[in-house]
């Protein structure tokens, strides 16, 4: 048995026995002299670093099994932490303990780390995410966690903005049964299978039925509208969806679009992509709709949104983020072009082609 003391996200009980596996029993506050705890420079976690005088407040866990280290140590160790031991206390007495370190170099300190701050902004997603994690345990390693992870800590938003949307028709999910549900495979998106039975709607459940569901993370879409021009402004971009089809055309027209962030809001998102994607500062936001693209077999959600803009033809041509190896190419249409353009078969995003016709609805509104 060993004794581990934490001083970040594992301070929470929730996310410790998530981790462990496990009730988090014996666990007592404890502290770590000459040592001090910061945020890890824009990241969602902490690190710990020597300094003389100060002291690092935590808590320490003993009795921890070979098995439960094995889990910490999937857990944190694609992060590049590894446990060194050292003299703790706890309840006046000193206590040999085993503590993450980060390995030297893998992470700048930003601001002194503040839990209750993490649990307000990063816990729910955190800890829903790391069922996800540890779900993988034994199957991958750690390293590979940490390439999936932003997209795991995505997913657990989407299934946290899921539940937060509540019933919209009396049909609901309460007569569902699940027999069976595994991952065929992890990555950026997520393809599950499920085995179950539903309520039909003459009564009774089906039988059991096979169904593969492609699981992705909420997403935004934006279209900039200039009321007093009429114009909006669309991106293109070179998509694989229409190349994995065998489509020659692979450059589509689209509104502003991207995938929400953990602990992001719909609003915040949107903003960000406009930037990301126009170099566009987005300020008035009018929600068009909340959507499943794609319901049998895709679980993105889209937020749909008009931003009122003023287009100027000295817009960036061309934008995207480097880091996610985008080329996105910005275009100002008149309204009633882009509406022909829609009607004859130019455009084929369906986010922005209803994104399109509820303007054309919607028009006068903002005159």
């Amino acid at each position: 048995m060993t004794s581990l003391f934490f001083y970040g996200t594992l301070c929470d009980p929730e996310l410790l026995e998530i981790v462990l596996g496990r009730k988090a029993n014996g666990i007592s506050q404890a502290s770590l002299p000459d040592h001090q705890v910061y945020w890890a420079k824009g990241e969602s976690f902490p690190m710990i670093v020597a300094e003389c005088d100060a002291i690092a407040h935590g808590v320490l866990v003993k009795d921890v099994t070979q098995e439960e280290l094995d889990r910490l140590d999937f857990y944190e160790g694609g992060f590049d932490y590894k446990t060194v031991e050292l003299k703790t206390q706890s309840a006046g007495n000193d206590t040999q303990a085993l503590v993450f370190f980060p390995e030297a170099g893998s992470w700048e300190t930003g601001p002194k780390w503040n839990l209750a701050e993490w649990q307000t902004k990063w816990g729910r997603v955190v800890r829903h995410g790391a069922h996800e994690v540890m779900s993988y345990h034994g199957k991958i390693a750690p390293k590979d966690i940490v390439e999936m992870y932003p997209a795991i800590l995505s997913r657990a938003q989407s299934s946290l903005n899921a539940s937060a949307e509540g019933k919209s028709r009396s049909t609901s999910i309460d007569h569902l049964e699940i027999d069976a549900q595994h991952t065929a495979y992890a990555g950026f998106f997520n393809v599950e299978e499920y085995f179950l039975r539903f309520p039909k709607f003459e009564g009774g459940q089906s039988d059991t039925v096979k169904r593969a569901v492609f699981r992705m993370a909420d997403a935004v879409t934006v279209l900039p509208y200039d009321p007093k021009q009429e114009k909006v402004l669309l991106i293109e971009q070179f998509r694989m969806g229409p190349l994995a089809r065998g489509d020659h055309s692979c450059w589509l027209y689209e509104p502003i679009a991207g995938r929400i962030d953990p602990a992001e809001s719909y609003e915040e998102t949107a903003r960000r992509e406009a930037r990301e994607e126009a170099k566009l500062e987005v300020t008035q936001l009018h929600e068009i709709s909340r959507s499943y693209p794609s319901p049998g077999a895709v679980t993105e959600f889209l937020v749909s949104f008009l931003a009122i803009c003023d287009l100027t033809d000295d817009l960036p041509g061309v934008a995207g983020l480097e880091t996610e190896a985008e080329d996105i190419r910005s275009h100002i249409f008149d309204l009633n072009d882009a509406l022909e353009m829609a009607d004859t078969g130019v455009i084929r995003a369906t986010p922005l082609l209803a994104s399109l016709y509820w303007l054309d609805r919607n028009r006068n509104k903002f005159a």
